[in-house]
Formats: structure tokens, sequence, C-alpha cells
């Protein structure tokens, strides 16, 4: 059985205290989430202002150094759509870079409306393959343009974030639903993954900032 965190708690990710071991060849880290609907009342339910609003929630991985340093903060690329990019193709997972030179670490996709049930994005990892070189793999939840169209986590429920092994069970699991330190709050530091005795352990942060650019956190790991 997954095991529900709380926040500031660690656990291993490769044995639980039970004894039953998992299989890190490949981890997901699936994050969800759901907007809370609003309650505009029977007139505005009859004229569609029930509807819930689309958020754009985006899954970040940071691969972190022996110093807790990015080292790697790629370059400047041309997207499909024309437009230039920065930060392709370095330790940074998001959507304008979503696989790792390495091939050992992939988002699956941007999901732009955080509809349908199970995960909204999914940030995979080869544990395993990773090079030693990456001590740390921090993750966050930003919300696009969250500045801009007043959306904040305090208007989300059942946020969570899960980690499951390469044979579909879960692992660990963090919600963090009606915390209300996330009101105004654009981003989040969902957890991390680090190495520990040759292991790895997963950490529910749930750090919230004000930010829903995170280029801005990441400025703390240059």
């Amino acid at each position: 059985m997954a095991i529900n965190l709380i926040k500031g708690q660690t656990i291993d990710l490769r044995k639980n205290d039970q004894g039953e071991e998992f299989d890190l060849s490949t981890v997901t880290l699936g994050l969800g989430w759901d907007v809370r609907q609003k309650n505009t009342g029977f007139l505005g339910k009859l004229f569609g202002g029930g509807q819930e609003e689309e958020y754009d929630l985006d899954a970040i991985a940071f691969l972190l150094d022996a110093n807790g340093r990015v080292a790697n903060l790629g370059r400047k690329a041309q997207a499909p759509n024309g437009r230039e990019v920065n930060l392709y193709g370095g330790d940074i997972i998001f959507f304008n870079s979503m696989q790792h030179p390495s091939g050992h670490i992939w988002l699956t996709g941007d999901n732009r409306t955080g509809a349908g049930d199970g995960d909204d994005e999914q940030i995979i990892v080869k544990l395993n393959a990773l090079g030693q070189q990456y001590q740390r793999i921090l993750f966050l939840v930003s919300i696009y343009q969250g500045r801009h169209n007043n959306q904040n986590f305090g208007m989300v429920d059942n946020a969570f974030i899960r980690a499951v092994d390469a044979r579909g069970k879960e692992i660990a699991r963090y919600s963090l639903s009606g915390d209300a330190t996330c009101n105004s709050m654009c981003s989040m530091t969902f957890a991390e993954l680090y190495r520990k005795d040759g292991s790895w352990k997963f950490r529910a942060i749930g750090e919230p900032h004000p930010t829903d650019n995170f280029t801005e956190l990441l400025k703390k790991y240059m």
C-alpha cells in the first residue's frame, strides 16, 4: 500500500517499512490537480457560470549536482512554432525542453487544462541509470500566467504528486488540498528525490511561492 506523506516527511524509495521492495529502474512522478468549481448559485448555473475555468499547471524538474546547483542551463533553441526558447537541452525538464540529453528523464506531455482523472502530467526517471553527477531532482509545479489570470493554488483541489515504480506500484503520494498557505501562490516546490547511502529518498516539501515563473526559482540553484 502506498504511503500518504505529510509535509516534510521523507521515505526510502527502494523499500518500505514492511520490507516491500520497489523497482526503481523506471519511476514515474505523476502530478494531478482539479480546479475548484465556483459556486455561482442557481442563476449562475442556469447561464453557464458553473463551468470550470481552465488552469494550465506545468510540471518542472531541476537536476542538481552535489553542490545543489543546476550545472547545465542548456542553450537557446528554436521551438517548432518558430519562437526562440531558452534553457533547451540542459538539466531542467519543462514544456520547452521535455527530454534530458542523457535520455534518462523526460516529461511525457504538457496538459494545458487539467482535464481528466489521474495524473495530469508525468515526469519519468530511470533512476538506476541516472549519472552520479545528479544527486537531487527537485519537482516543481507552476501555474502558467497565473499572476496575469488571477489564478493560484488556493483555487486548486486535489493537487498531488505520487511516485510509481517500474511495475506500476504506487510507492508514495503527497497531497496538498486544503492548505491555506497556497492562497495567492502560483508555484510550488512539491517534492524531491535525492541519493542517500546507495538508495534514493523521496521527500515531500510543499513549499509555495508567489511567482508563476519557475526561472525565478531557478536562480537559487545557479
